[in-house]
């Protein structure tokens, strides 16, 4: 089973915002998103706007898929 869990790292410690799942000794795996890291999920609007492009027959039948249609 995988849980992901909320939490922060300060002097030294991890604290978790919720409980862990279980209760017996577990491995763990632990990432740290750095403010770079956070950064670069975030999404700017029309950030793609002039670099991608749809071909004019995008919504036309395939002819690969003729026979199971």
């Amino acid at each position: 089973m995988l849980t992901a869990i909320k939490g922060y790292y300060q002097e030294g410690k991890i604290i978790m915002e919720e409980d862990a799942p279980v209760t017996s000794k577990t491995d763990v795996i632990i990432t740290f998103l750095t403010e770079e890291s956070n950064k670069l999920g975030k999404r700017l609007p029309g950030g793609l706007k002039g670099k991608v492009s749809l071909p004019d027959d995008f919504n036309e039948p395939l002819d690969d898929l003729k026979d199971y249609m």
